[in-house]
């Protein structure tokens, strides 16, 4: 998609009147490929409005009709995952095969949400006192948002709006202005599939859209996946308008490497989760925890493979890791480097170096930075206290595995975390006294499957429920109880005292 790049809204593209602009870049070769619209106030008043007035008729959908939409959104999906696909790596960077990736994990969700009614049966309770049923059902809150990062602008829209329409509300998606066009797509993909207009809009913009959605008197709920100062200002303020509020926030993803782990399947998992998708997940792996004398064997493998790695422009079939999303991002990325340096991290693999003109032809003038690794960097640094959220892979050296959880649990963040060994013992400890959300043994990267639901500890965490899964569905309804007797089984007389079963 190029050209300028506006709004989805009431089931029509609108350009709005915000006369704000921002370039969209292809990153692997620095051109500017299209101009996203800058919504604000008016155009997310204009989409909020749109939504209200689709709400009541969609929410009195049966949820077997709304199933329905979401069936023939899931066959368009099927057919159209290599078009989203590529429109990711055009604005995002990263490699073709990681979009696919992605887009099948968004589709994963949708699957999920077919399942709809199923999700909201209730409970139903006979005789809970003489002559009175009680039973509880689940309803939509109305129009909900969602605020979503550049890193997944396929599947994170998608951990969000399925479950949220399925459910009966309808949605307004703000997008990251670095990679809009997927959401357009969508847009149109849902439209197809029979959703009615207003249930599912777009508002393209940066923070002045993310403020009015969270000031919008009728926006019940915002969710957000994105970095953990963000999402505390996303909390305080949907607290402070008095909407529920789901916010995903950043990470410093470990993974401890046991002494009597495989040390090819070790390596193959740190490079793959630490240079993946350039590093920008928030499941990356960024902290490798050496245990004892397996950081002496491991350390020459991580170098090599790290200086082998095949960074390149990701629409080319052998790339492994693309370019960085933006000029700004790279920049903030390699000042990281520096501070490791700096403060005395033994850097032995430096992306800076990474020659442009490697990645391809017209590549020249791409966002690139290569693979970097550290070794002997010590929870003082930076580089281990922060999210670098790029190509930076370090090492840290600890005794025994007692040492190795103490680190773990120390940090902010509470994300994800790995450990890879062969010792049952060893890995039921770890995923018992953990203090982390998503947990992986021998799996590097534990991304819940679409109906368990995704969400960290600590940090990366703010607000009780987590994404998609069935805490998806508690977020985006809330739960009703109703008690029933009829006159014949009602006593006579005004009753004073506390109601109690009978």
């Amino acid at each position: 998609m190029s050209g300028e790049i506006a709004h989805f809204v009431d089931g029509r593209v609108l350009r709005g009147d915000a006369g704000r602009s921002q370039p969209v870049f292809d990153p692997a070769r620095g051109e500017v490929s299209g101009q996203v619209l800058l919504g604000g106030e008016a155009e997310v008043a204009a989409a909020v409005a749109a939504a209200g007035a689709a709400f009541p008729a969609w929410a009195d959908t049966p949820p077997i009709r709304r199933a329905r939409v979401m069936f023939r959104f899931l066959e368009l999906l099927n057919r159209h995952r290599d078009e989203l696909a590529a429109l990711i790596t055009a604005e995002h960077g990263k490699v073709l095969s990681d979009a696919q990736g992605e887009v099948t994990r968004g589709i994963e969700i949708v699957e999920f949400a077919c399942g709809i009614p199923q999700l909201l049966k209730g409970d139903y309770t006979e005789q809970v006192s003489t002559g009175m049923d009680n039973w509880t059902f689940r309803q939509p809150l109305g129009v909900v948002a969602g605020i979503t990062p550049f890193n997944f602008p396929v599947m994170v829209p998608m951990w969000m709006f399925p479950l949220a329409v399925a459910t009966g509300n309808t949605f307004v998606l703000k997008p990251s202005p670095l990679d809009p066009s997927p959401s357009l797509r969508i847009a149109e993909l849902l439209k197809e599939a029979g959703l009615p207009d207003g249930v599912f809009n777009v508002v393209q913009g940066d923070k002045v859209a993310v403020d009015a959605l969270l000031a919008h008197p009728d926006v019940q709920a915002v969710s957000f996946v994105g970095s953990t100062a963000v999402a505390q200002h996303i909390l305080s303020a949907g607290a402070q308008h008095g909407k529920r509020v789901q916010a995903l926030g950043g990470a410093k993803n470990h993974m401890v490497v046991m002494p009597d782990a495989d040390l090819e399947q070790a390596v193959d998992a740190l490079i793959g989760a630490a240079y993946g998708s350039a590093g920008e997940r928030c499941m990356a792996i960024s902290v490798a925890v050496l245990v004892g004398e397996v950081a002496d064997r491991i350390m020459p493998q991580l170098a090599e493979r790290t200086r082998a790695l095949k960074v390149m422009d990701g629409r080319r079939a052998e790339a492994e890791m693309g370019p960085i999303v933006s000029a700004a991002a790279r920049e903030r990325i390699a000042g990281y480097i520096d501070a490791g340096v700096r403060e005395g991290a033994q850097l032995l693999v430096d992306g800076r170096g990474f020659r442009a003109s490697d990645a391809g032809p017209g590549c020249e003038d791409g966002f690139w930075l290569g693979g970097t690794l550290f070794d002997q960097v010590t929870p003082a640094m930076r580089i281990y206290r922060e999210e670098i959220f790029g190509p930076v892979l370090c090492c840290v050296r600890v005794p025994d595995f007692a040492a190795a959880v103490e680190l773990v649990n120390a940090h902010e963040y509470g994300n994800g975390v790995s450990c890879f060994t062969r010792d049952g013992h060893i890995a039921r400890e770890f995923a018992r006294r953990i203090q982390v959300g998503m947990v992986g043994i021998n799996v590097p990267i534990p991304v819940p499957m679409a109906w368990q639901g995704f969400g960290g500890w600590k940090k990366s965490l703010f607000g009780d429920m987590h994404a998609y899964g069935e805490e998806g569905v508690r977020f985006y309804t809330r739960q009703k109880s109703v008690l029933q007797r009829w006159p014949e089984s009602t006593p006579k007389g005004a009753e004073f005292v506390m109601p109690t079963a009978k």
